[in-house]
């Protein structure tokens, strides 16, 4: 793949593909703990989008995989919830906001 993008590029360019004519009345706070990689979290409130590294003090979902897995999720080439069944993803807390979280971005 000649057109590899980072999980530094991706958190980058998250607000820039939010929906937020999908988010309203829609407050979650999304934290991704990537193995080999930076940690970063998303906070959805009042039709907003921000993305920042590092852990969040109480996130409502936290997403557990590898850059890898979580890259060709991003780009489509892997689904989420087939990834979760396949045991590459994990997540914890409140995992039905896992099922939302492909309506807020466009690809």
């Amino acid at each position: 793949m000649s057109d590899t993008i980072s999980v530094s590029q991706v958190i980058d360019k998250f607000a820039s593909r939010f929906c937020p004519e999908n988010a309203a009345g829609f407050n979650a706070c999304y934290q991704f703990i990537l193995d080999d990689a930076e940690d970063f979290y998303l906070d959805i409130a009042n039709q907003q989008c921000l993305a920042s590294r590092g852990e969040h003090d109480d996130p409502d979902i936290t997403l557990i995989t590898n850059s890898e897995t979580f890259i060709r999720i991003v780009n489509g080439d892997t689904d989420g919830m087939s990834a979760y069944l396949k045991g590459s993803l994990r997540a914890e807390g409140n995992i039905m906001l896992a099922t939302k979280l492909s309506k807020l971005f466009k690809r």
